[in-house]
């Protein structure tokens, strides 16, 4: 019998520490509990990771990195519709891959501040938030914000606001990309 080999020990520890910090905060995170969730002695997660800090930094690095390119095409919602729809499916399609990354910049993006992963998070933020202070009306600007914002926003909080079972990301993803969309689409072109 074959058996199939096991994640390297940062992969499997990745998506742990991202649920862990998104559900319980950084702070109140050991790393002796992401170890115990793991399957890992403490020490293994410290071979791996210096600290809870450079783990909090493996984590979030690639997930910056990936909103830094979305940011970069942020322009284009004031450009024709296909490109906008673009943004807005880039945008959805980075939340649902991202969602516990993202629960920690909008839950403890002030409380960490102090770290360096979390302040190029927050400047990417306010990168995100001058797109929005460069269109032209605040009707504009404040619907920009309400749409990415609120989209961020439902992924980050669905755990602690719904009951039921969690909805399938290809359904959730349809929806936003929907609202996400007509938020944002000029006045004369949403749907009634």
């Amino acid at each position: 019998m074959t058996r199939t080999p096991r994640a390297s020990a940062g992969d499997e520890l990745r998506p742990i520490a991202a649920a862990r910090f998104a559900r319980d905060g950084f702070q109140a995170t050991s790393l002796q509990q992401i170890a115990d969730e793991a399957g890992y002695s403490k020490s293994s997660v410290l071979y791996h990771f210096a600290s809870k800090e450079a783990l909090l930094d493996a984590l979030l690095e690639p997930t910056i990195d990936a909103l830094a390119e979305i940011i970069d095409r942020a322009d284009s919602i004031q450009g024709d519709a296909d490109a906008r729809s673009r943004f807005v499916e880039r945008f959805i399609d980075f939340l649902l891959l991202h969602r516990h990354e993202v629960a920690l910049f909008i839950t403890q993006g002030r409380s960490l501040g102090h770290l360096a992963v979390i302040e190029r998070a927050n400047d990417l933020v306010r990168t995100l938030g001058e797109t929005a202070g460069a269109l032209d009306s605040t009707l504009d600007q404040l619907r920009f914000g309400v749409a990415l914002g609120g989209a961020a926003y439902i992924l980050a909080a669905s755990d602690d606001w719904s009951t039921n079972e969690p909805l399938p990301d290809d359904e959730i993803r349809a929806a936003l990309v929907v609202v996400v969309g007509e938020l944002l689409a000029p006045l004369g072109t949403r749907s009634a």
